[in-house]
């Protein structure tokens, strides 16, 4: 695995970014823009996700890194879940849905492999060098 210097070199959190992005725009369209509380938890669960990763690598402990990925991966469940919402209210069709949970799968996957290979390594950051 390659030295990872800033938490904008996680693969992770790009992918969880470009979700942001794209959850972003899909509530920006029809009726969904219009559900504020829905349009309003989506985009705080999808923000959540990098934030969560980007905070926990700040934190420069691996255990708390670790931790934190573990909120994302539970930020990231509550995207899927929000989808369904989406989806049976009929603000995405099924291919946006199908498109988007996927993805976020990928990020709980990678997210999966990350804590992982954090767990299972001798790093233990900066925080706690030895």
């Amino acid at each position: 695995m390659a030295t990872i210097k800033q938490f904008e070199d996680i693969e992770c959190w790009q992918l969880a970014r470009k979700l942001f992005s794209d959850i972003y725009q899909i509530t920006t369209l029809g009726e969904f823009k219009k559900d504020f509380s829905l349009k309003d938890q989506v985009r705080r669960s999808a923000g959540s996700v990098m934030d969560n990763i980007a905070e926990g690598f700040g934190r420069d402990g691996t255990k708390e890194f670790i931790q934190f990925l573990s909120y994302a991966k539970g930020s990231a469940s509550e995207v899927q879940s929000q989808l369904y919402r989406a989806l049976d209210c009929n603000y995405i069709n099924t291919e946006t849905f199908n498109d988007i949970y996927n993805r976020t799968n990928n990020i709980i996957g990678k997210l999966t492999n990350l804590i992982k290979y954090l767990t299972s390594s001798n790093i233990k950051g900066n925080k706690y060098p030895k």
